[in-house]
């Protein structure tokens, strides 16, 4: 029966074999035994440092009929019920799959001797997690491996789903009733799904790192479709017998805004329990919806950190283990351990050339002493405390190739110099008044750069280079090991806002039609730029750059090159008197 939302029949694409090489897959092994303490998976991976009952392939029943399965690993010597901790994913389960940390040089500084190997990918370690005394379920989600149905990409349907299995769970006798989620990236985007579905027995949940708003955060985010990476990730790297939703194909279908994007958007306004909400600047994916997902919770029971690593460097740091533990334990084993007296908000900023600072304590975010500055871009190529006299515009050639590595031409730059210490922390946004003699519309990509007294703009490093045991020099400039900058990104034909559930520090765009502009008309963008924190000191120079390309850094190696779009000829920046184009920069004292 075809996937139906909101009356919208769901396209649906297959799924790589099983069979691939990728797969990484034994195949189907229902199965129970004790792992004993010291047990190790090979002589290169960590010994369990508690015996682990490690069950194997469990049937979990959906309330369609569909049967999923998940692996249990649970504490051996211990006579009560003990939490759980779910840990969502379609990629594989307990060391199954294509992802793996070995894709990327260095293991973003995570040596496989760290891990036990049975982690999921994105997913927390049980040789940590039992020895603290909780269940780890790793679960291949409805559709992936031997898991029945088909793939579901986030939405409604993957939260029913979530809250089927939590309440499964929940039943069986060696669990406590009480119930966590936690994990990173797509892991962390479900679930905010499944919490806003409220199943009973979901304590507490932790969404380290997800998107909450797929279409406008990430697929097609300003109104420009995304597809390398998505496009790589739905056709490479997730197995089956049988398909997954289409969303490539549903974006081609149905570009703009309806009722089937709309609820790839998470409820958050919905979700009633405790949630710990991880960021960071460093993820192209992620990061405003981790943001978002903190601000928009009505419970006052949430807290956010925000670390200055990369998300998966970060979910095996001892700093991060403890951390969470603190949170579950108050919340799943009513420990009073203090929990409740912790910062509302930890913040770490980036430094660039130099340690980033860590854990600097607010009470909200953004945060409430913020100072918005505006800088007017000026012809002389600075950035301004009020508009030229007279009004000029700059021009970049649109269209240009755009490899993502940080060297790519055709990039109009603006820059002041700080008078004194100063911290970005928050949103930025851009209001330009631009224009295109050779198209009716306009792809406009923004970026905030840090640059060092001498003008040379620099990029930060997301991991500690003795923990690369990389040499900064070769450490590989993709998105994933280096960070430099936040980025907005709007289509102009796309530009009108929703003012209903637009925010003063952040304007969300209706992407419900298509406004074409007609050659060489001026049109005015209001452009949002992903939160970011970033020390600058007295002497360094903040960066404002316009360009008609993605100016991250590729996600990975192969994607350099791949992602277009729809521009041509040169776009025009207009400034000045009659068309004050600005950015406006975010301010704290810390």
């Amino acid at each position: 029966m075809a996937q139906l939302i909101d009356n919208i029949p769901v396209l649906q694409a297959p799924l790589t074999s099983i069979r691939a090489s990728g797969a990484q897959y034994n195949g189907l092994n229902p199965a129970t035994r004790t792992l004993p303490a010291g047990f190790q998976k090979t002589s290169s991976h960590r010994p369990f440092r508690a015996a682990t009952i490690f069950e194997q392939d469990i049937e979990v029943p959906l309330r369609d009929g569909v049967v999923i399965r998940a692996d249990v690993f649970r504490p051996a010597d211990v006579n009560d019920p003990v939490p759980a901790l779910v840990v969502w994913s379609p990629y594989g389960k307990s060391g199954t799959g294509y992802f793996r940390l070995d894709i990327v040089p260095g293991r973003v500084g995570v040596a496989q001797s760290r891990l036990s190997g049975f982690e999921s990918f994105e997913g927390p370690d049980p040789a940590e997690w039992t020895a603290r005394g909780y269940a780890i379920i790793n679960v291949n989600s409805r559709g992936a491996y031997d898991s029945q149905g088909d793939v579901r990409w986030f939405g409604s349907g993957e939260g029913h789903d979530g809250y089927d299995t939590i309440e499964h769970l929940a039943r069986l006798p060696w669990c406590s009733g009480k119930i966590a989620m936690v994990g990173n990236s797509w892991l962390a985007m479900a679930q905010w799904h499944i919490a806003a579905q409220n199943p009973p027995h979901l304590t507490c949940f932790a969404p380290l790192e997800g998107c909450s708003d797929f279409y406008r955060e990430s697929l097609c985010r300003g109104g420009v479709p995304y597809l390398p990476f998505w496009g790589f990730l739905g056709g490479q790297t997730l197995f089956g017998r049988n398909n997954q939703e289409d969303v490539i194909g549903m974006l081609e279908k149905y570009p703009r805004m309806n009722a089937y994007w709309e609820d790839k958007r998470a409820k958050i306004e919905q979700i009633k329990i405790p949630c710990y909400v991880l960021a960071s600047y460093s993820t192209g994916l992620h990061t405003v919806g981790s943001f978002r997902g903190f601000e928009d919770l009505p419970t006052d029971n949430k807290w956010l950190r925000v670390h200055p690593t990369q998300e998966w460097h970060d979910l095996y740091s001892t700093s991060r283990i403890e951390d969470l533990q603190l949170f579950f334990d108050y919340f799943l084993k009513l420990e009073p351990n203090g929990w409740e007296k912790s910062p509302k908000v930890l913040l770490s900023t980036l430094r660039y050339n130099k340690e980033p600072e860590h854990n600097h304590i607010f009470t909200d975010f953004p945060v409430p002493s913020t100072e918005y500055r505006i800088y007017y871009l000026s012809q002389d190529g600075t950035l301004a405390w009020s508009p030229d006299q007279m009004s000029t515009a700059l021009s970049y050639q649109s269209d240009v190739t755009a490899l993502q590595m940080d060297s790519d031409s055709e990039e109009l730059s603006f820059d002041c110099t700080l008078p004194a210490d100063s911290y970005l922390v928050g949103y930025s946004k851009a209001v330009l008044y631009m224009s295109c003699p050779d198209h009716d519309d306009l792809d406009v990509f923004i970026q905030i750069r840090k640059a060092d007294s001498s003008g040379k703009v620099l990029q930060n490093i997301n991991i500690p280079l003795h923990e690369l045991g990389l040499d900064a020099e070769d450490v590989t400039r993709i998105n994933t090991n280096v960070y430099i900058g936040p980025m907005g990104i709007l289509r102009a034909s796309r530009r009108k806002i929703d003012v209903d559930r637009s925010k003063p520090h952040w304007a969300l765009h209706s992407h419900d039609e298509d406004e074409k502009i007609s050659p060489g008309t001026i049109v005015k963008l209001e452009i949002g730029i992903w939160p970011s924190g970033i020390k600058f000191e007295k002497g360094e120079k903040l960066v404002f750059k316009v360009s008609g390309h993605d100016m991250r850094l590729a996600e990975f190696e192969p994607l350099r090159g791949k992602f277009t779009t729809s521009n041509k000829g040169r776009h025009f920046v207009h400034m000045g008197a009659d068309y004050p184009s600005y950015v406006q920069v975010p301010f704290i004292k810390v």
